[in-house]
C-alpha cells in the first residue's frame, strides 16, 4: 500500500505539469507520499517509498531526454533508455531524503509547516545535485493569487503554500486532531499581499527572429552561407528604419557561429549597421584554454562590439558530460566539452541595462534574479529548443522561464530556434507567442523596469531557511524520540 501512495503521487506530479498541465492536482499531489511516511515507521522504507516517487515522476516528466539522447546524442534506442534510467535513479534520492525525514516531522504538531519546509528546502537542492527542472512551486504559474508571493520567496514560495495544503490533506485522511490544522490559517495572509499593477502594452520595440534550422544539419560552407543570408532577410523589420525596432534577436547559436573568425564577425557587423539596430545573438566563443563558451554577444548599431556573456550554468549531456556518465555522449558537435562562464553580465545599451541568460540556465532562480540585481531591467532568454523535438519540453521549458520574469518582476523576451518565441509580462504572463517550427520574425514590444523585488534582492533566502529549520525540527525529534540509555 506504501508504495502504492508513493506511486500516485509521482502519477499526479506528471500530471501537474506539461504535456497534461492539470495544475489544479498541484496542492495535492504530495499527500499520498506524505501518508504513506505517516504509516512506516521505519526510516529505511521511508527512504525507498521516497525514492520510488522521486524516480517514477523523473521518468515520467523528463521523458524527453531519452528521446534527445537517442537521436541527437547517437546512443540508440537502448542506450537512450540506459541512460535515462540511470538519470532517474539518481534523481530519485532527493524525494528518497524527504520521505525519511518527513516521516519524523508529520508526527509532530507542527506536521504542516514542517514539511511544506523540508519540501521546499530539498528542492533548492536539485542545481546543486547535478540537474535541475521544475519545482513543483512552477505549476502555480496561473494562479494569480499564489503568484503574489514569488517576488518575496520566489518560486519555493509557491512550492510551500502547495506542500502545505498537501499535509494538511494527508492529516484529515489520517484523522489527526483538527487543531494540527491551524497552520493553514496564515495562508489567509496572502490576500494582504498586494496585487501587482502590469502593464502588458509595451512601448520598446525588439525584432525575435525565429530560424527554424534543423539541429541535424550537416554544414558545409555552402549550407551556412545560405543560413546566413536566410537570417539577414528575416531581421529586416518591416517597417521604416526610422519607425522599426532597434533591437534585434537571435536565439542560441542554432548554427556554426564563430565570432571570432573574421568572416562571421563582418557578417554580424553588417546586420547591425544595415538595421541600425543593437544586435544581440548566440554563438561560440573561447577561453584562454581554448575551451569552447556557450556565449551572448550584443553590437551597437555601428557594429561595434559591446559585451559578451559566457554561459554559466551549462547542460548535461548537451554541453558537458557528468563523470558518473563518461560513456555517454555529447549532444553538441564541438569538439571537447564546453567550459561554463564565470561571471553574469549585463549589456549596457543607451540609458539601461539589458540580461542575457542562455536556455537551460532558465531553470535557476537564483542565476537569473543576478542579473535583475545588478541592474538588467530587462531579462532576455536565447535557447535552442529544436533538441527536444515535439515533446513536453518546449512548453515546460516557458513555463520555468515565465517564473522568472514573475520572481524578479521585468519583461522577458524569448528567442528560439524553432520555438516556443514567445515574451513575458513582468506577472509571468505570456503576452506573445510565435508559431512553432515555422522560420519567422516577429516584432514585438516591451518595458524596462528598474524596481527590484525582495527575492532580486536576496535570492532564495526563503528556501535555504526552510532546509535548515526542517532538519533541525527532524534532528531535534529524532533525538527526542530515542529511548533513554541503561
Amino acid at each position: 500500500m506504501n508504495f502504492a501512495l508513493s506511486a500516485l503521487t509521482a502519477i499526479l506530479l506528471i500530471l501537474s505539469f506539461p504535456a497534461v498541465n492539470w495544475t489544479w492536482l498541484a496542492p495535492v499531489a504530495l499527500t499520498p507520499l506524505l501518508i504513506a511516511c505517516a504509516r512506516e515507521s521505519a526510516w529505511r522504507r521511508r527512504f525507498v517509498c521516497g525514492w520510488l516517487a522521486g524516480f517514477l515522476f523523473w521518468f515520467g516528466v523528463c521523458n524527453w531526454i531519452q528521446f534527445v539522447l537517442e537521436v541527437h546524442g547517437g546512443m540508440g534506442r537502448w542506450g537512450g533508455w540506459g541512460t535515462f534510467v540511470l538519470f532517474s535513479i539518481l534523481k530519485g534520492l532527493h524525494c528518497a531524503i524527504f520521505a525519511a525525514l518527513a516521516g519524523v516531522l508529520i508526527r509532530t504538531p507542527w506536521a504542516i509547516p514542517a514539511a511544506a519546509a523540508l519540501w521546499a528546502g530539498i528542492e533548492r537542492t536539485h542545481g546543486p545535485g547535478g540537474f535541475a527542472w521544475l519545482d513543483l512551486g512552477n505549476a502555480g504559474i496561473d494562479m494569480p493569487l499564489l503568484l503574489r508571493l514569488v517576488p518575496f520567496t520566489g518560486v519555493y514560495g509557491l512550492s510551500f503554500v502547495f506542500a502545505m495544503v498537501a499535509c494538511a490533506v494527508a492529516l484529515l485522511v489520517l484523522r489527526r486532531p483538527l487543531r494540527q490544522l491551524t497552520p493553514l490559517a496564515a495562508l489567509l495572509l496572502l490576500f494582504l499581499v498586494p496585487k501587482p499593477s502590469i502593464d502588458s502594452n509595451g512601448s520598446g520595440q525588439a525584432l525575435l527572429v525565429q530560424p527554424n534550422l534543423d539541429t541535424e544539419m550537416q554544414w558545409t560552407q555552402t549550407s551556412l552561407l545560405r543560413v546566413e543570408r536566410d537570417l539577414a532577410l528575416l531581421s529586416r523589420p518591416s517597417g521604416s528604419l526610422e519607425t522599426g525596432p532597434r533591437f534585434i534577436i537571435w536565439p542560441e547559436a542554432p548554427a556554426p557561429f564563430y565570432p571570432g573568425e573574421p568572416a562571421f564577425r563582418n557578417y554580424a557587423e553588417s546586420i547591425a549597421r544595415a538595421n541600425r539596430a543593437y544586435f544581440l545573438f548566440g554563438g561560440v566563443a573561447y577561453n584562454s584554454a581554448n575551451a569552447p563558451l556557450n556565449s551572448a554577444f550584443l553590437l551597437d548599431p555601428s557594429g561595434s562590439m559591446i559585451a559578451r556573456y559566457d554561459k554559466i550554468k551549462l547542460v548535461p549531456f548537451g554541453e558537458y558530460v557528468p563523470d558518473i556518465f563518461w560513456w555517454v555522449n555529447r549532444i553538441t558537435k564541438e569538439a571537447g566539452d564546453f567550459a561554463p562562464g564565470e561571471r553574469v553580465v549585463d549589456f549596457p545599451v543607451p540609458g539601461h541595462r539589458i540580461g542575457a541568460f542562455i536556455c537551460y540556465e532558465s531553470a535557476f532562480p537564483d542565476l537569473v534574479r543576478q542579473f535583475a540585481a545588478d541592474g538588467a531591467e530587462l531579462l532576455v532568454n536565447l535557447s535552442n529548443d529544436g533538441y527536444f523535438g515535439h515533446t513536453a519540453a518546449r512548453e515546460q521549458h516557458l513555463e520555468l522561464v515565465r517564473m522568472r520574469a514573475a520572481e524578479n518582476r521585468r519583461w522577458v523576451l524569448r528567442a528560439t530556434n524553432d520555438g516556443i518565441t514567445a515574451t513575458v509580462d513582468p506577472s509571468g504572463r505570456v503576452v506573445y507567442r510565435a508559431a512553432p517550427y515555422q522560420a519567422l520574425a516577429s516584432e514585438v514590444t516591451y518595458n524596462y523596469a528598474s524596481t527590484t523585488t525582495l527575492y532580486t534582492r536576496y535570492g532564495d533566502w526563503f528556501a535555504w531557511g526552510c532546509l535548515i529549520v526542517a532538519i533541525v525540527l527532524a534532528v531535534f525529534h529524532a533525538q527526542k524520540k530515542q529511548p533513554a540509555r541503561a
